[in-house]
């Protein structure tokens, strides 16, 4: 049994071309000869306008599980993202118990294997309770099962923490995934990292990753002094990348809502680091977008500004924000939107993929990029519902996700 994918148009290497492909098991047959014989049991679509791209890569979300499946759970937050046309997701640490070992990391890996509709990596965590204080986690027990090491949430605030800590990961051979924040320059109450206790802190682990030679990974920039360290760090070679998230594409300071579906952290800055952010993106200082997807309860968000949780979903409304923002508006191509949401991450953290191509792993979706639709959080998979981009009017729909060769959502209207 062969799925058969007709008249769509797909990126490979050279760029976007219009091609017939097919999936055999977990594999893509590229291009696919039509005139081949079509066995009675092999299904057939038509994408006649859509494109195939390599399945997105989300390398910051948060799936509560264990410990917090009141806000998400492993099958909700991995149905979200095959629903936004994410074929892969990190797993953020935070979580109770925090994996910092491999008998509590293993406590997710089976909530995973038993629920996860895609491809679903944790991180370890740097510190032994992922507080960003105190003895490092047993990093050699969880290396094999994880995507890296963050403290994501916080900081890591001693130097010489994450410079043992970068000693250790560089040792594995992994990847350091760092919140920002150095706690001492948050002077502001409630509104979470300033700019300032972002970029310091990232300028410091970009020279401790130069000294340790450790792979390092910046999560959620939003700050225009964190992307001049990295473009400085990138310019005399240091292995340093970053993300960004769609809300910081999306919003400035001067034009969010002060309600709980805008309160996230780091917190959405001012016109000027937004536009560093769309120049950091269009020069390749930025090198992924990344959700930093967070659920939490209608309670939770429901505090006002001030005090309700940080955090805002994400999974599935990132590719129609980023295309609308992006693309759109001219501000980069379509082909380097998917260097950004699957290129990229596929090459910084060692994953297949990445092209369609001929014998290569079959995780795909396809987008319908003449669609237009309005956000509405009540048809979302996840369990969470705050999101800043609640009633925007947006361009582009992921309309099916394909994991190892298997169907995992299909937009109703293409049924």
């Amino acid at each position: 049994m062969k799925t058969i994918l007709r008249n769509a148009t797909v990126f490979t290497r050279k760029g976007f071309e219009k091609m017939d492909i097919a999936i055999s098991g977990d594999r893509l047959l590229v291009p696919f000869d039509v005139s081949d014989i079509v066995q009675s049991d092999d299904v057939v679509f038509d994408f006649n306008h859509k494109y195939i791209l390599p399945g997105f890569v989300d390398v910051h979300v948060h799936f509560r599980e264990p410990g917090f499946s009141y806000k998400e759970t492993i099958g909700t937050g991995s149905m979200a993202a095959a629903h936004g046309g994410f074929t892969t997701v990190f797993t953020m640490p935070n979580l109770n118990p925090p994996p910092c070992d491999y008998a509590s990391l293993k406590q997710q890996l089976d909530i995973i294997e038993k629920d996860a509709v895609i491809k679903v990596v944790p991180f370890g965590a740097i510190t032994e309770n992922q507080k960003g204080r105190g003895m490092l986690s047993k990093m050699d027990e969880m290396a094999d099962h994880v995507a890296g090491f963050s403290d994501d949430g916080v900081g890591v605030q001693a130097d010489f923490t994450m410079e043992a800590a970068m000693v250790k990961v560089a040792s594995l051979g992994k990847i350091i995934s760092a919140h920002c924040e150095d706690e001492s320059l948050n002077t502001i109450p409630y509104t979470g990292t300033t700019s300032a206790s972002e970029s310091v802190q990232a300028a410091r682990d970009i020279e401790l990753s130069a000294k340790t030679s450790c792979k390092y990974h910046i999560c959620h920039v939003s700050a225009k002094e964190t992307l001049d360290a990295v473009r400085k760090g990138k310019a005399r070679g240091i292995d340093v990348t970053c993300e960004t998230g769609p809300h910081y594409i999306a919003f400035n300071a001067d034009i969010i809502k002060h309600e709980g579906n805008f309160r996230m952290n780091p917190p959405i800055k001012s016109p000027e680091d937004h536009k560093a952010i769309l120049e950091a993106i269009v020069d390749g200082t930025i090198d992924m977008i990344a959700t930093d997807h967070a659920p939490h309860s209608l309670e939770e968000k429901s505090k006002g500004f001030d005090k309700s949780s940080f955090g805002v979903v994400g999974l599935e409304t990132s590719f129609a924000v980023s295309y609308t923002e992006l693309v759109k508006k001219n501000v980069i191509s379509f082909e380097r939107l998917v260097e950004l949401m699957s290129v990229n991450p596929r090459k910084r953290f060692g994953l297949d993929g990445g092209y369609i191509e001929n014998g290569e792993i079959a995780d795909i979706c396809v987008v319908d990029t003449d669609v237009s639709w309005q956000v509405n959080p009540e048809e979302f998979f996840t369990k969470g519902r705050s999101t800043p981009f609640e009633g925007m009017h947006l361009t582009g729909k992921v309309i099916a996700t394909f994991v190892d060769g298997k169907l995992v959502y299909q937009d109703e209207k293409e049924r």
